[in-house]
């Protein structure tokens, strides 16, 4: 299995979508750069936000699309060609309806579960074969309130839930980068959800 070279937080840009459900990728990937103390800067060519943090002396790229979430592919796509980066050494981290607040999942491959930033990664690479960080951010339990949901503010309980999911998350990140990914699974997917 490849290394990781690239990791993707999904999300929305302007401060307005800042503290969403559908920018728990963002979440995740800010609370990443903030551990590693870097700073994102605005790479236009690669229609995102990029920054560069090294992991157990492997260097990683960081990336948050300024598309919108439905273009994400745009900024994926531009990026992979540009760092010369294979699709399966990257990780893409997103909300997810399907998890309940808080769980936090990693997975290889498979379809987009309705969730239009991956929907638009996978048109524009024509495949799935790439990493996911799953993060939770529970179902409205009505498809008519998914995205007034997922464009809303989650309760004090269910941030403090996805926050500590991403917590997790960071935790086993340096397992996945040195490629063994099993391992960042199962200590991810039997962490306290």
């Amino acid at each position: 299995m490849a290394n990781l070279r690239l990791l993707v937080g999904l999300g929305n840009p302007g401060s307005e979508h800042l503290r969403t459900r559908h920018n728990a990728g963002f979440w995740f990937i800010d609370a990443l750069a903030q551990a590693h103390g870097t700073r994102f800067g605005m790479e236009s060519k690669l229609h995102g936000e990029t920054a560069k943090i090294v992991i157990d002396g492997q260097t990683l790229w960081l990336l948050k699309p300024t598309t919108y979430m439905n273009k994400s592919g745009i900024a994926i796509q531009s990026a992979l060609r540009y760092w010369k980066i294979e699709p399966e050494e990257m990780l893409v981290a997103h909300d997810d309806l399907d998890l309940p607040a808080g769980a936090a999942r990693l997975k290889f491959d498979g379809g987009h579960g309705g969730q239009n930033g991956l929907r638009d990664i996978m048109a524009h690479l024509g495949h799935g074969k790439f990493h996911r960080l799953r993060l939770g951010i529970g179902h409205p339990g009505d498809k008519n309130r998914v995205t007034s949901w997922v464009l809303g503010r989650p309760g004090v309980d269910d941030e403090k839930a996805i926050i500590d999911a991403v917590g997790r998350s960071l935790e086993v990140l340096p397992i996945a980068v040195r490629g063994d990914f099993n391992e960042a699974m199962k200590k991810l997917h039997t962490a306290k959800d």
